[in-house]
C-alpha cells in the first residue's frame, strides 16, 4: 500500500522532497558505494534546484560524488532547448552540486527516437552489470492531470511493454511529440519510488489513482500512474494540500 504525505504548499514539499533524497542517499553510499537515482523533468526541476543543495549540505554522508543519475524520460530536442530535461537539470541543479560531480547518463543527442531508446538502455545495462532488471535506489515521478508519468501516456501501447527497459514513441500526446522513457517493467523494479504532485488542477487525477469509485476503479487502475506498483521496494506520494483536497482516505498532514 503507497504512503500518502501532505504538505500546507509546495515550498513545504519541496524540503521534505529534498530531504528524502539526501537521506536516501546517504543510506546507499554508506551501505553500497553508491546511490542510483532516477530523475523526471517538469516542475521537479527548480523544486529540487531551490532545495536539494542545501539538504545535501546538512547531510554530508550523501555524497554526489558516488551518485549514478539518469533520466525517467527525456524529449528529444537539443540539449539547449528549453524542453530538454536534461538541459534543465544541467543548468539549474547539477552545476549547484559540489564536485566531483554525480556520475550521469545522458540521453545521446541526435539519434532517432529507436536508437536513442537502444543507446540509453545499453548504458543503463552497463551500469548495472548482472542485473537483468536494474534495481535503482530512488525514482523521482510527476503525474500528470491526465495520469500520465514519465512518458507512459492513458491508452498508449508503451503501458503493455514488457521486455525493454527504454522505448520510444514519436506520437506523445503532449509536445514534443518524440521522447524516450523508462518503462513499467524498470520502473517498477526500484527499491523506492517518490511520486510528486502540486496544486488544485492535479486533484482529480489524484482521487481516481488514490480513491478510485467502486464503479470507476477498472479504469481508474488503468491509468499509467496508478501502474506504479513496485514489485518489492516502497511508493510514497508527496502531495501539497490543493492536490489532495478531494481526498478523503487517511493521510499523512506533514508540517
Amino acid at each position: 500500500m503507497a504512503a500518502v504525505s501532505v504538505f500546507p504548499s509546495p515550498a513545504e514539499l519541496g524540503a521534505a522532497l529534498a530531504r528524502s533524497v539526501a537521506e536516501a542517499a546517504a543510506e546507499a553510499v554508506a551501505s553500497g558505494g553508491r546511490f542510483t537515482l532516477g530523475l523526471s523533468g517538469g516542475s521537479l526541476v527548480p523544486l529540487l534546484a531551490r532545495e536539494l543543495p542545501a539538504a545535501l549540505r546538512a547531510a554530508p554522508g550523501a555524497e554526489p560524488s558516488r551518485w549514478l543519475v539518469a533520466f525517467c524520460d527525456e524529449r528529444l530536442v537539443p540539449p539547449e532547448h528549453p524542453d530538454s530535461t536534461g538541459g534543465a537539470y544541467r543548468s539549474q541543479l547539477l552545476s549547484q552540486l559540489p564536485r566531483p560531480s554525480p556520475h550521469v547518463l545522458w540521453v545521446t543527442p541526435g539519434l532517432g527516437p529507436e536508437e536513442t531508446a537502444r543507446d540509453y538502455e545499453g548504458q543503463l545495462r552497463m551500469a548495472f552489470p548482472g542485473e537483468a532488471t536494474p534495481r535503482f535506489d530512488l525514482l523521482l515521478l510527476g503525474v500528470g492531470p491526465d495520469g500520465h508519468t514519465c512518458s507512459l501516456f492513458p491508452g498508449h501501447a508503451l503501458l503493455q511493454e514488457q521486455n525493454s527497459l527504454i522505448s520510444f514513441l514519436e506520437d506523445s500526446s503532449k509536445p514534443p511529440p518524440q521522447r524516450v522513457t523508462m518503462t513499467l517493467p524498470l520502473l517498477n523494479a526500484a527499491k523506492a519510488l517518490l511520486v510528486v504532485a502540486t496544486g488544485a488542477s492535479k486533484a482529480p487525477v489524484i482521487k481516481r489513482i488514490l480513491e478510485p469509485p467502486e464503479e470507476q476503479r477498472e479504469e481508474s487502475e488503468s491509468l499509467p500512474a496508478a501502474r506504479l506498483r513496485p514489485r518489492s521496494g516502497r511508493l510514497r506520494w508527496l502531495l501539497d494540500q490543493e492536490a489532495a483536497k478531494e481526498l478523503r482516505i487517511p493521510l499523512e498532514k506533514c508540517p
